[in-house]
């Protein structure tokens, strides 16, 4: 029996083997990129390395990723009708997702990203300022086509009373209404994010977060409603919130580091695709920290996702060589 039908074998074998679909609203944003070796303090002018554009956006990254490791994905956002909303639906389309959602706004300028990027010999650090431009207008009535296939009330809702995961990033940091919190499977914010929402402290020393106010963050967050909490941590990996205090999944570190844009992105994109399959969670985390290295190993945003065979050959050399992934059959 599945969802209140019986099925056959061969019918629940084709569930279990069939791509995952995956609905992803969110941001698009072309990312200005200027890398140097000294971030500028105030009043002060320094020389840059180079500089170039990259496609990118919270929401356009997760679900370029979900694609690129094989799932069918539906995206949903806005974007400008200039220059930069074209450049910006190109990869996606490129990927063979469907953009047919996506609004095309008349009169305002996509989403930018002001990145400026510093590198120096063992390090990659970023600082991002994001105008919003036309992923702020999208309106309830523009994406109401999805209460057509689960129904309720918003959007969170209308997966919840489905039956369908709800995952949800919250990038920038921002408050977050209870309610929303309330229809929240998984909840995936990094240290700040995780910090901002909660007015709890989450402090470092030098073996890493505070176990403590990991507990106290993730319990917050927990009473509110949300079933799991993930807190990615960059360079210490991430945490799983449980009973007993928090559990590390530790990052996969890479010989080079290029540019920790898009990394979180990559992470939320490959558990999303990973859990939809049917992979276990600890199983699920550690392929999302092999494909967010990865990621880290690039610049740039989008150009920076890896493909399944990549994230693959990745785990097959390092630790996680005997990890059980076949349940990964279904995206190729």
């Amino acid at each position: 029996i599945r969802n209140g039908m019986a099925v056959s074998a061969d019918q629940e074998h084709s569930m279990l083997h069939r791509k995952p679909r995956i609905l992803v609203v969110g941001s698009f944003v072309m990312d200005v990129i200027a890398t140097t070796e000294q971030i500028p303090g105030a009043g002060q002018t320094v020389y840059g390395k180079s500089f170039h554009m990259a496609p990118g956006g919270k929401g356009a990254n997760q679900a370029l990723q979900c694609a690129r490791l094989g799932a069918e994905v539906t995206m949903v956002g806005c974007v400008g009708d200039d220059l930069f909303g074209q450049q910006l639906l190109e990869p996606l389309r490129e990927a063979g997702m469907d953009v047919s959602h996506v609004v095309v706004r008349k009169g305002i300028h996509s989403g930018v990203g002001h990145v400026v990027l510093e590198v120096t010999e063992h390090s990659a650090q970023n600082r991002i300022v994001v105008i919003p431009g036309a992923n702020r207008t999208l309106t309830v009535e523009e994406v109401a086509w999805i209460q057509q296939a689960v129904s309720g009330f918003d959007m969170a809702r209308w997966a919840r009373e489905a039956g369908v995961p709800v995952i949800l990033n919250p990038a920038p940091a921002t408050e977050l209404d209870d309610e929303l919190l309330s229809l929240v499977s998984y909840l995936i914010p990094n240290e700040q994010e995780a910090s901002q929402e909660t007015h709890l402290p989450l402090r470092f020393d030098k073996s890493g977060p505070w176990d403590e106010d990991l507990r106290n963050i993730a319990d917050t967050l927990q009473g509110k409603g949300v079933e799991h909490v993930i807190i990615t941590l960059g360079s210490y990996g991430s945490a799983v919130a449980e009973t007993g205090g928090p559990r590390y999944v530790p990052c996969v570190h890479m010989e080079h580091v290029a540019d920790p844009t898009a990394a979180g992105d990559s992470f939320v994109g490959a558990l999303s695709t990973a859990l939809a399959v049917g992979l276990p969670e600890d199983a699920a985390l550690t392929f999302a920290s092999h494909t967010a290295a990865i990621t880290v190993s690039r610049l740039g945003a989008m150009p920076s996702l890896p493909t399944l065979p990549e994230v693959l050959e990745l785990i097959r050399t390092r630790s996680g060589a005997g990890l059980e992934l076949s349940c990964l059959d279904a995206l190729r």
